[in-house]
């Protein structure tokens, strides 16, 4: 069976990470967003990063202060600008950092074919958009489909709501959003929880993602974030 290492701090669980790593990163804007890895990774220093997430940074915490810290190349996202995502637009006007955009509904299903060992799949979305151009496409019973590629992680950062000695793990509700997909996705998946229960005291039933998928586990404080108004 097995064992994710449950370590003391998020610098012992960041350990390791290398320039020019794929990071998967959890959350849809606010929620479900893996701050306390986020600074870890700040403070451990890993640059030339490509980043995967839902959205492009909130404010100035969170991804947008990994941004601002100069550590990512390229994102690869479906909401890279809202109203508060200045920092990422900034960078980008100014053509210090890479974006590759990406719809949703096929972010996520890029993950899971990751996570399933599918090699590739035919979606109909983005046909006949610029997102399309230059990718392969196949007629299907009348219908024009694009080949997309999975999206691989060399590691994933997930926050949860409790895991147990093992690694499985429990989210509580929107904050669960793409985190389940990420884990699979990538080779070391690292996750905050704020709590640490004993192997057997979760309810096998509620269990979203399981140890199998789960490489480390840390504890963090529940905080909560606000972000300002735009600048």
């Amino acid at each position: 069976m097995s064992r994710a290492q449950v370590l003391q701090t998020t610098d012992e669980a960041v350990a390791g990470i290398a320039d020019g790593s794929v990071v998967l990163v959890g959350g849809f804007g606010l929620a479900g967003m893996p701050f306390d890895l986020i600074d870890a990774l700040i403070r451990q220093g890993a640059r030339d990063l490509t980043i995967v997430s839902n959205n492009a940074g909130n404010g100035d915490v969170g991804l947008a202060a990994l941004l601002r810290a100069g550590q990512v190349r390229k994102v690869i996202c479906s909401f890279p600008r809202q109203a508060d995502s200045w920092v990422f637009d900034d960078l980008y006007r100014a053509g210090k950092i890479e974006l590759e955009l990406v719809p949703q509904g096929n972010l996520a299903e890029r993950m899971r074919a990751a996570g399933a060992g599918i090699g590739a799949f035919f979606c109909p979305t983005a046909v006949g958009t610029p997102l399309a151009e230059g990718k392969e496409t196949r007629e299907i019973d009348g219908r024009i489909y694009v080949l997309e590629y999975p999206i691989k992680g060399d590691y994933a950062f997930v926050s949860a709501y409790r895991a147990d000695t093992l690694g499985n793990v429990v989210y509580r509700k929107t904050a669960r959003n793409f985190a389940p997909v990420m884990a699979t996705a990538a080779r070391t998946t690292i996750v905050q929880v704020t709590e640490v229960v004993p192997a057997g005291a979760l309810d096998p039933e509620a269990v979203v993602t399981p140890s199998i998928f789960v490489d480390r586990i840390v504890t963090v404080e529940a905080r909560h974030h606000t972000v300002q108004g735009a600048r």
